[in-house]
């Protein structure tokens, strides 16, 4: 489902992908959710991109759920929270831990306002890059909700329980550098999107397989049990030495240090 509601741009094998609804500060509707879902799936296929940069059009990541229109809408909001399954991902929860699953890393620039869903959006990236005048807020509470796009599965790792339970109760908003020290955010900077980009062509230098072995290790393992830990690990290790991409690492470190890695191996 392409829209322009969500663009999507492949540089440089970097997928760049926008919310793009700035008359109504890039709040979330039903089509911007199918379409979010849809970028997701198709950067998943390609396995040439190497990472995604994530960010909201004209100076705002996103200000959140677009309840009129969901409002006005009840069949597409049922469509938004049906699974058929409880432990299954909805449409919702798709667009914030469908970038956790990506083999690539995944870095949010934030600019302005990034409240509600698009905290949640936001928390399913990797990595949180904030320009010194984004506003961030665990909004949904304000409108008699819970928290319910999976943004948890992140926010409890980078969080203190006490803490993530104070911005939901009270739905505060904060300053990048406030919520840099809470840990909501990885860096606070000037140029949010050069800086992502810097970081993007560092990742770049490290074997595709490798880095999808990394994540998905830590994202499997930060809560797991050291058993599933130490099997993933092995498994992981033993997938990336009979790759190719290894071979041109240790080439890149001793003989060609402009060697080109292969596209990342097909089981991430």
């Amino acid at each position: 489902m392409e829209t322009d509601l969500v663009t999507f741009e492949l540089k440089n094998n970097i997928a760049y992908v926008g919310l793009n609804r700035p008359r109504k500060m890039n709040a979330l509707n039903f089509d911007m959710f199918k379409a979010i879902d849809h970028v997701i799936q198709k950067i998943a296929k390609n396995r040439n991109i190497t990472a995604v940069i994530l960010f909201g059009a004209e100076a705002n990541f996103s200000s959140g759920l677009d309840v009129k229109s969901l409002s006005k809408q009840p069949s597409k909001a049922v469509s938004l929270l049906f699974k058929w399954l409880p432990g299954n991902a909805n449409l919702a929860q798709r667009v914030s831990i469908g970038w956790q699953r990506l083999p690539v890393p995944v870095i949010a620039v934030i600019q302005g306002c990034c409240f509600g869903g698009g905290m949640q959006i936001a928390l399913g990236a990797d990595m949180r890059i904030a320009q010194p005048t984004a506003k961030l807020s665990i909004m949904e509470a304000k409108w008699g909700l819970v928290p319910d796009m999976a943004g948890l599965a992140s926010l409890r790792q980078i969080m203190a329980k006490d803490k993530a339970l104070q911005l939901t109760y009270t739905a505060d908003i904060l300053s990048a550098n406030e919520a840099q020290a809470l840990g909501l955010v990885t860096e606070v900077v000037d140029d949010a999107m050069a800086r992502a980009e810097s970081l993007v062509k560092q990742f770049q230098q490290t074997s595709p397989d490798a880095i999808a072995a990394i994540k998905h290790s830590i994202n499997k393992s930060w809560n797991g049990s050291i058993r599933a830990l130490l099997s993933r690990e092995s498994i992981s290790q033993i997938r990336l030495l009979i790759g190719k991409n290894r071979l041109i690492a240790a080439i890149r470190q001793t003989k060609n240090p402009d060697k080109s890695y292969r596209p990342r191996q097909s089981w991430w």
